[in-house]
């Protein structure tokens, strides 16, 4: 019983951070849409927050031939459905 505890209690939490990085990564959209001094330290918070999921997405991307050709980035686009599938998941085994 304790254990299962212990499981809600670690998955709640995970989902918790989930959420946190989903919003960090609405905000750093919504900042680049302004010119703001990367230097200021939230910006830098928020990059540093998003930048470890970002990256590695934007690399796969890079690879193919959708963003080779694309000045968009479409990176937080499909973090954010990698997140929110991984949220749904943990929210059903809560």
């Amino acid at each position: 019983m304790e254990g299962d505890n212990l499981t809600i209690t670690a998955l709640r939490a995970l989902g918790l951070l989930l959420e946190i990085i989903q919003w960090a990564i609405v905000i750093r959209v919504l900042l680049s849409w302004f010119s703001i001094p990367k230097n200021n330290i939230f910006v830098k918070f928020i990059l540093q927050l998003t930048e470890p999921i970002l990256s590695p997405i934007r690399s796969l991307l890079e690879n193919t031939s959708f963003g080779k050709n694309s000045t968009v980035d479409f990176s937080p686009v499909i973090a954010l459905l990698i997140l929110w599938v991984v949220s749904g998941f943990i929210d059903i085994m809560i």
